[in-house]
C-alpha cells in the first residue's frame, strides 16, 4: 500500500487534476486544483453548479457558442455545455439531483438556461471553501459551506432523510451497494407495501428508488478511489459489471468518467491516513 504524509500532500504536476469528492442526500461533486483539456461539450442527468476560485472559470452552453468568463455558473440538467476550470487556483462542481426539491427549485430558478453567477454572489462561500480544503482539510467544512451555498441559490431547505423506516432502507442498501435490490423486497424489510414504501421513499429523500440506488453505487465507486481503490476494483464493488460499464453510467450521470479526476487532494489523503492508522 502507498505510504501517505498526513500532513502534506504532494504538489501536482501543472494543469493534472487533482482533487477531492464530497457527497451527502442528492447532492455530490468534486472540489480540487488542476485541470487538462476541457471535456468535449456533454450534457448529463445532475444539475452542475460550477465555481472557479478566485476566477478563472470559463464555460460554454452549447456546442458551438461563445466562451464565457464567470466567477461561477449553474447548469440545467440535459443541458449540453463545457468547462474550463485551467486558470483557477480551485475549483467546484457540484451535481444536484433534479427530483429533489432543492432540484426541482433550481430548475425552476433557471427555466432551462444557462445562469453565470457574479463573484459577489458567492465570493463569500469560495473563500470559505478554500480555507475549509486547503487549511483545514475539513470533509464535514467543506459539505457545510456546499450545503450553504446551494440552499441560498435554491431558496429551500436542505435536509437529509429522517423517517427511521426509510433510514433503515438506507443502512440496507448501504451494506448491498454491489447487489441489485427491488422496491418489493426493501418495502418488506420495513413492513410497508411497495406502493406506500414508494410514496414514503419520494416524500423523505426527493427520488425514486431506482434512482437512489443508482446514485448510491456512484457514490461509492468515488469514496473507494479516494481511499485508494482501483478503477476496476471500485467499478466491482459497486456492483457494476467492468469499468466500462462504471464509465457510461458515469458520463451519464456527470458527463465524465472517474478515470480522468485522480482524487489525491488532502480530504483522501486525511482518509486514507485514518484508515492506514486504524488498522
Amino acid at each position: 500500500m502507498q505510504t501517505v504524509d498526513c500532513d502534506t500532500v504532494d504538489a501536482p504536476a501543472a494543469n493534472r487534476y487533482r482533487g477531492d469528492f464530497v457527497a451527502w442526500t442528492g447532492v455530490c461533486g468534486f472540489i480540487g486544483e488542476g485541470g487538462g483539456a476541457p471535456i468535449s461539450p456533454h450534457a448529463h442527468y445532475a444539475i452542475q453548479l460550477t465555481m472557479g476560485v478566485p476566477s478563472g472559470l470559463r464555460v460554454q452552453f452549447g456546442r458551438r457558442a461563445e466562451w464565457q468568463s464567470c466567477a461561477a455558473a449553474l447548469v440545467p440538467s440535459r443541458a449540453t455545455h463545457t468547462i474550463d476550470v485551467n486558470d483557477c487556483d480551485m475549483s467546484v462542481v457540484l451535481f444536484i439531483e433534479p427530483e429533489t426539491p432543492t432540484g426541482k427549485a433550481l430548475a425552476a430558478r433557471m427555466k432551462g438556461r444557462l445562469e453565470l453567477l457574479d463573484a459577489d454572489v458567492v465570493g463569500l462561500a469560495a473563500a470559505d471553501l478554500e480555507r475549509a480544503w486547503r487549511r483545514d482539510k475539513s470533509y464535514d467544512a467543506v459539505k457545510a459551506v456546499c450545503m450553504r451555498l446551494i440552499q441560498e441559490l435554491s431558496d429551500t431547505a436542505l435536509r437529509e432523510p429522517s423517517d427511521p423506516r426509510v433510514l433503515a432502507v438506507v443502512e440496507y442498501l448501504r451494506q448491498r451497494v454491489d447487489q441489485v435490490v427491488t422496491l418489493a423486497e426493501v418495502a418488506k424489510v420495513v413492513h410497508l407495501s411497495p406502493g406506500r414504501f414508494r410514496h414514503l421513499f419520494v416524500e423523505e429523500t426527493g427520488m425514486p428508488l431506482r434512482t437512489y440506488v443508482l446514485w448510491r453505487r456512484l457514490l461509492h465507486v468515488w469514496t473507494l478511489l479516494m481511499q485508494g481503490a482501483a478503477l476496476s476494483t471500485a467499478a466491482h464493488a459497486a456492483g457494476f459489471a467492468d469499468s466500462a460499464h462504471l464509465s457510461r453510467t458515469a458520463r451519464n450521470m456527470f458527463g465524465l468518467p472517474p478515470s480522468v479526476l485522480q482524487m489525491t487532494g488532502p480530504l483522501g489523503a486525511q482518509m486514507r491516513c485514518h484508515g492506514r492508522h486504524s488498522g
